[in-house]
């Protein structure tokens, strides 16, 4: 039986190429985001269905798992790949800074990791992936991204202390940490920036498929620093 993703952020640059290959793959998807734009070829595909949740709403999002729950009985793995970047420094990072980069970041994440890690601990199987970044791994890579590196440091630790929880139990939470994706927009950004050392959204959404497969079983907390040659 095909297993059951939930994929928040479908319809971003990174979310389409994850859409995609777990389309491939035969599973059955269940994109979330406010928009299908980029998902023209998967929006007839008979494993696809696309939702809009404001992610920032703990009630909608806690009763959008209990709906999916209820529908498929089993989610079987859950990639939340929504989220924010905002440049800042310490002097440019004020409390309103912060708590856009919390909500963006962290608590879209958190909001659904909730019932779901609850759902799977029951169900004896599952396995989340959170988003980190580089710049709350690499102080470096951090210090002029303040709000950013803060919230995404944050998504490390709540791996940590779910995977402590979940000890015993098939259900794992992994985190991965990309360095510069390879999307039009940081290429606009950064124009003279060597692309090539760039990590492409398709080689992400195979290591999110490793994760979610049978290849992955063996692994326990594990963090992916997908940096590519950046």
């Amino acid at each position: 039986m095909a297993k059951t993703i939930l994929i928040t952020g479908a319809n971003g640059n990174l979310g389409t190429a994850v859409v995609k290959k777990f389309l491939d793959e035969d599973y059955k998807v269940i994109g979330v985001d406010h928009s299908g734009s980029h998902l023209g070829f998967a929006s007839t595909h008979p494993q696809f269905e696309l939702h809009a949740v404001n992610l920032a709403d703990e009630a909608a999002s806690d009763t959008f798992v209990k709906e999916a729950i209820s529908l498929y009985k089993k989610i079987d793995g859950a990639l939340l790949l929504a989220g924010g970047f905002a440049m800042g420094d310490i002097a440019a990072t004020d409390g309103t800074a912060l708590r856009k980069m919390f909500s963006l970041n962290f608590e879209t994440a958190y909001y659904l990791a909730r019932p779901l890690f609850q759902h799977m601990m029951e169900s004896g199987y599952g396995r989340i992936v959170l988003v980190g970044a580089r710049p709350a791994i690499q102080s470096e890579a951090g210090k002029n991204l303040i709000a950013y590196a803060l919230s995404k440091s944050l998504l490390i630790k709540l791996a940590d202390l779910l995977n402590e929880a979940a000890k015993g139990k098939n259900v794992v939470v992994s985190v991965i940490a990309p360095s510069t994706i390879d999307t039009p927009v940081n290429r606009a950004d950064m124009p003279k920036a060597d692309f090539s050392k760039w990590v492409a959204p398709a080689q992400i959404a195979e290591v999110l498929e490793f994760i979610c497969s049978g290849k992955g079983d063996s692994l326990r907390g594990p963090l992916y620093k997908i940096y590519g040659d950046a």
